[in-house]
């Protein structure tokens, strides 16, 4: 290495606890089993051969952030293997100790602008930002930062494009490409090229709207398990598959369950046009640990991701797992109102929806988990019932109210975000409602419930229950190898009507 260098040594995600060390010396240690770390080693290379020791620490306590993965020494319910350890990718690099250290690029299309936020390694540097779509200049900007931390905005308008400015959408998934380099007394010491997509999503009264337009979200359930490495996404085949999966059957997005993925499948996503919901893995326990873990973790997550197109909507708590009690009980929902309003603080631009599936407190959007097994006993609730259930004057479904007490419906749009998990006969493991006989009854189900969510004019999307079959739970529209077990195509003529 030569003066001014530094060796930094990434971790995409180990689960839970790990400690580093370098040659004998501690170099760091994370808690926290999905979000990206990084350490300096620096100080402690030497020039033979180097020793790298990395320790993880993990268990069955509920208090920990988990999402699927079983606290219990066998798989049960929905709750799966676990994977422990190091799970994604583990890199390093030599870079200059004069360097961009982070970009937070932020579209604003009513402007026709982006804006961006540099995080350098030190002060007093130039930074040279060059923007291009298919290789013709757009903006391009030197400035001297006075300060490590600074920000800047560029007209995205082009003559070169008929309404001025390229729009990422799940039909025209639009990139633009980013060259940014750093300066140092005139010598460049860092480079590094990235992307970002000229978009705006909003929930409102009015509806959920992505670029000014009426979206209508048609998302499948994605627990993202592979058979023989679970949580850890074997390759990038393996997830532009599952991407192509999601397309072919007339989906436009997907809903990533309980996991923080892995970013290059994020990346696939930004290109190749499909919606995700981004969402945090769940404590099963409340208390002091759980509320620490979340909170930390969730804003490095949201940090970590903020860049990708694709996510349009943060999803911080799921089915009151984690918190149990928060129906009733001030502190929980005093904690779910506190990410809310942390997520909101970092990001102005996406929708949070806090307790996805019932007793909200405030959320951008109000989702409801109706596991109904006909669209016949499904409709009167959306027709006639959902005045009431929105006033909490009766349960969804007799199951869950909508809010946690002392919340109220503020007109906040509404999605029926998990449905169906329609399993076939035959093997082991399980599905919702039981099973069908054969692929036409599966069809014909399908189609009974997706059609009767589409015809509730108060209902602005639907999410799928689910994808692949994970493990025990065989209600996958695609197995676990992701052979199809019906033909996409049906699918995608009953999402497409």
């Amino acid at each position: 290495m030569k003066k001014g260098e530094r060796y930094i040594i990434y971790f995409e995600g180990a689960d839970f606890k790990t400690k580093v060390w370098l040659n004998g010396n501690m170099l760091t240690e994370h808690v926290g089993g999905y979000t990206r770390f990084s350490v300096d080693a620096t100080d402690y290379l030497l020039r033979t051969e180097n020793v790298l020791t990395v320790k993880c620490e993990d268990g069955f306590d509920t208090l920990q952030p988990r999402g699927k993965q079983r606290w219990l020494k066998e798989s049960f319910g929905c709750w799966y293997l676990q994977t422990t350890g190091i799970w994604k990718p583990v890199w390093s690099e030599v870079v200059s100790s004069a360097r961009l250290e982070g970009v937070k690029i932020t579209p604003d299309i009513d402007k026709q602008a982006v804006n961006f936020e540099y995080e350098l390694s030190e002060k007093g540097l130039e930074v040279e930002t060059k923007i291009s779509f298919d290789g013709t200049e757009i903006a391009s900007s030197r400035t001297v930062a006075v300060n490590r931390h600074f920000k800047q905005s560029f007209d995205m308008r082009s003559a070169e494009f008929d309404f001025k400015v390229k729009l990422w959408s799940p039909e025209t998934p639009f990139l633009y490409d980013v060259q940014l380099s750093v300066y140092k007394d005139g010598k460049l010491t860092d480079s590094v090229g990235s992307y970002f997509g000229m978009r705006k999503i909003e929930a409102d009264k009015e509806g959920i709207r992505l670029n000014n337009v009426p979206l209508y979200q048609k998302l499948v359930l994605a627990q993202n398990y592979w058979k023989n490495s679970g949580l850890t996404m074997p390759d990038e085949a393996a997830a532009l598959k599952d991407i192509e999966i999601t397309k072919a059957a007339g989906f436009n997005g997907m809903r990533i369950h309980q996991k923080i993925e892995d970013e290059r499948f994020l990346a696939m996503c930004d290109v190749e046009g499909l919606l995700v919901w981004a969402e945090y893995p769940a404590a099963y326990e409340y208390g002091f640990d759980s509320v620490k873990y979340l909170t930390d973790e969730w804003l490095a997550a949201v940090k970590q991701q903020y860049d990708h197109p694709c996510i349009i909507t943060w999803v911080p708590f799921n089915e009151s797992w984690g918190i149990p009690s928060v129906f009733t009980e001030e502190d929980q929902q005093r904690f779910t109102k506190a990410i809310y309003s942390l997520t909101k603080s970092i990001d102005t631009t996406r929708p949070v929806i806090v307790n996805d599936g019932w007793e909200h407190t405030c959320s951008d959007i109000i989702t409801l988990h109706d596991y109904d097994a006909t669209g016949e006993h499904m409709m009167p609730r959306y027709r006639e019932d959902l005045k009431f259930i929105l006033e909490n004057k009766i349960a969804h479904g007799q199951f869950k109210f909508a809010f946690a007490q002392g919340n109220a419906y503020c007109g906040q749009p509404i999605i029926v975000s998990e449905y169906g998990g329609i399993a076939l006969e035959g093997g082991d493991g399980w599905g919702y409602n039981g099973r069908v006989k054969d692929v036409e009854a599966l069809l014909k189900k399908y189609e009974d419930l997706t059609v009767t969510i589409k015809n509730m004019p108060t209902v602005s999307g639907f999410c799928y229950t689910q994808l692949t079959d994970v493990y025990q739970e065989i209600n996958g529209l695609v197995d676990m190898d992701r052979n199809p077990k019906i033909d996409l195509n049906l699918i995608k003529e009953i999402n497409e009507k």
